[in-house]
Formats: structure tokens, sequence, C-alpha cells
């Protein structure tokens, strides 16, 4: 199985000597391609950070990150950009669809900004707009679309370049129950479907019971991490149990 994201002995510090706050501790894990994995821990327990590291949105202050075999700790702004735009993907809790763009160009975009044959980039649309419900509202603008749709559209646009992972931070966190269901139910769909490697960082069980692994991050380091059989009720129970020994999540 490749590995598309590996790291090891990751820190990260803020501060000034003498006044430093070491927000992670020697981290280290190891993600493979089509893995959908789910990153939890108290607040606090340096989540965010964790996540801005392994997207190149920050650097570590000791250790090794390897996406798909590049350390992007030794890699220099303008080749980061170019990493961030070819091989990944971002879902935000806030939806980040441009409001004067129908649902298709905020979809298509991606693959507008790489020049990509218009013939190419509608079929691609035209799939990821099936694949997450979406092809009943392509023509519409963000503000006639529910949060849920949003949120998927979000999705579709972050999947369309097929990136190598998916950083999902806490894409269920401004929806309801059912738009939460029916956006994790198309990300597990792309995960099996199109081999979408997703990580996501969420403090909701219910969530978290859709990926294959579940990482729990306490005080900046990762103390256990579970993986999910045959049944999602059953492993939404495990992490519920988990989170009460480590004595919650929130």
């Amino acid at each position: 199985m490749k590995e598309i994201l590996k790291l090891d002995g990751v820190c990260k510090e803020y501060g000034i000597k003498g006044f430093k706050n070491k927000v992670l501790r020697d981290v280290s894990l190891t993600v493979n391609e089509g893995e959908f994995i789910s990153i939890m821990g108290p607040s606090g327990a340096g989540k965010s950070t964790l996540l801005n590291l392994v997207s190149t949105l920050d650097k570590p202050t000791k250790g090794t990150i390897l996406l798909d075999g590049v350390d992007i700790t030794k890699v220099k702004n303008k080749e980061l950009s170019k990493i961030r735009r070819d091989n990944i993907g971002f879902i935000f809790q806030d939806y980040n669809l441009l409001d004067n763009m129908k649902l298709m160009d905020n979809i298509a975009l991606p693959l507008a900004l790489g020049r990509k044959k218009t013939k190419d980039i509608e079929d691609k649309v035209k799939q990821m707009a099936e694949l997450f419900g979406l092809s009943d509202h392509l023509k519409k603008y963000p503000y006639e679309l529910s949060g849920g749709q949003q949120q998927r559209g979000s999705a579709a646009r972050a999947l369309i370049t097929k990136p190598k992972v998916i950083f999902a931070d806490e894409p269920t966190g401004a929806l309801d129950t059912r738009s939460s269901s029916d956006l994790l139910e198309c990300m597990t769909r792309a995960n099996k479907e199109e081999n979408a490697t997703i990580i996501m960082v969420t403090h909701d069980a219910i969530s978290a019971s859709y990926s294959d692994k579940v990482y729990m991050l306490t005080d900046g380091e990762i103390k256990c991490h579970i993986e999910k059989g045959n049944s999602r009720k059953e492993f939404y129970s495990r992490i519920l149990d988990l989170l009460a020994s480590m004595g919650g999540a929130r």
C-alpha cells in the first residue's frame, strides 16, 4: 500500500526562548493512499496546528513530513504553492463558495485556474455533481442552496482535481444532523469509489465513525488510535468509549 503522508518526530513550538509553548510533541503518523482517517482530541490538543502542518500552511519546529514522498518541511514557498494546488484539497467548516458564481462554476474553479480544456472541465463537473448529489443544482447560485448543498459543493470542488489528499477541518461544524449525514455519506462514497485519501479533524463522534481509523490527539501527542470493523454503529460506540476514557474531546 502506497504511503501518501508520513510524519516522523514532528514538533511545533511557539514563542521565544524561555517562553515557548509546545503545541505538538514528537508526532509520528502514516497515512496510506485511499484511507479515510479522523483526528480527534480536546480543545487545545493541537488538532488545527497539526492540520496546518500537513497541509503545507505552516512548518514544524522539528521533524519531517513527507507528502507523496516529498519532504514538505524543506520545500520553498513557491514550490509549496504548486504542491498545494496540484496535490491537496481543502474542505473547511465555512463553505467558501463565491457568491457571484453559479455552483457549476464554483466546482469547476480549480480546473479553470489550471487551464484545463472546457470539455474536460464540463465532464468532470458533471461527475462530481452526481457523486455529491448536486446534479439538479448546478445552475443555482450559492444563496439559492441550503447549507448542506453548499458544503457538498465545496467538497466537490476540493475533489475535482483528484488531489493526493483531502484535508477536512470540522466539515460538519455548521450543518444540521441530516446535512451532516448527507455530506459524510458522499465523502465516504468518494473515498471508496474515487480512492480519495481523506484526513478529517473533528470533535464529533458521529462524524468520526464514517472514517476507517480514529487517532486521539491529547496534549500535543497521539495517544492511541482505533480502527473500524464491519459496523459503523459499533465503531461509534467504541469512539464514545475512547472519548470517555480520555476525558472527552471538546
